[in-house]
């Protein structure tokens, strides 16, 4: 698998139902006609990474609240150039949330969705409304290392129950449409062998 250049990482990936079905061809569309996909120049979309990070007992989730989102998020952060995008999203969880001990439970991709972006201010600059095709990878960490705030993109990192992700987030979308699916997927994926695992700085 990491041999495999995203596109085709992409068109390995079996969906899980019809938003990752019509997500995952409009990825494939676009990495296509689009060389600049992995660079946020492209000002109508561009690829980002999330992780969804579980704890060892599989109950709970490790979330931020995001400073431009107004609303508690999972992890994930831009491309930037980077096609390795499982780099980009252990890059993204140290930073913002000082999280060093987790590991990828796969290196297989775990979900696909393409998210709106409304337009808004950041560093006194106008980013314009645009799509993150958004790449997936499940994690699992220690409940009880010590969390950090990225105070420039969070106002707060906490473990939330499963329950919690679903009730506390404001944006009813994400809730719906992939909050519930990962966590009916967290608990369908199969815990692997210890050398299976990779830690965040290999």
């Amino acid at each position: 698998m990491r041999d495999m250049n995203l596109l085709d990482e992409i068109r390995s990936y079996t969906p899980v139902n019809r938003q990752e079905e019509y997500d995952k061809e409009q990825m494939i569309q676009f990495i296509l006609h689009n060389p600049d996909c992995l660079d946020r120049k492209n000002k109508i979309a561009h690829f980002s990474a999330s992780i969804w990070t579980i704890n060892k007992e599989r109950t709970k989730t490790l979330m931020a609240y995001h400073n431009i989102y107004d609303s508690w998020a999972w992890i994930g952060g831009h491309a930037d150039g980077i096609e390795d995008l499982r780099s980009v999203a252990q890059r993204e969880l140290r930073e913002e949330t000082g999280v060093e001990s987790a590991v990828l439970l796969s290196d297989e991709i775990f979900s696909l969705e393409t998210l709106t972006v409304d337009g808004h201010e950041k560093r006194g600059d106008y980013v314009p409304s645009h799509l993150h095709l958004n790449v997936t990878y499940l994690a699992e960490a220690d409940e009880g290392e010590t969390l950090i705030v990225n105070r420039e993109e969070n106002q707060a990192v906490k473990w939330l129950s499963f329950e919690e992700a679903l009730r506390v987030p404001r944006e009813k979308w994400m809730v719906e449409r992939i909050y519930k699916k990962l966590i009916e997927k967290s608990g369908a994926a199969k815990r692997p062998s210890p050398s299976r695992l990779r830690g965040l700085g290999s």
